[in-house]
């Protein structure tokens, strides 16, 4: 289940990234989602170590001046 939202964010964060919020992101948190899951463990702490970063980086450019 924890890999599936991870996926999910994942997906979201490509899809942000891309422009656009539609189905290409849920295609692709599903397909990142199989993935994690074939990596185990050190998958799910890439994926969510992406998505940390990613809203980080959102926050730290969100506060600069």
């Amino acid at each position: 289940m924890i890999g599936k939202l991870i996926g999910a964010l994942v997906g979201g964060e490509i899809e942000r990234r891309e422009g656009g919020r539609g189905i290409k992101g849920a295609v692709i948190g599903a397909a990142v989602a199989g993935g994690l899951r074939r990596l185990g463990p050190i998958g799910l702490a890439l994926g969510a170590g992406y998505v940390a970063k990613k809203a980080y980086d959102r926050h730290r450019d969100r506060t600069r001046i």
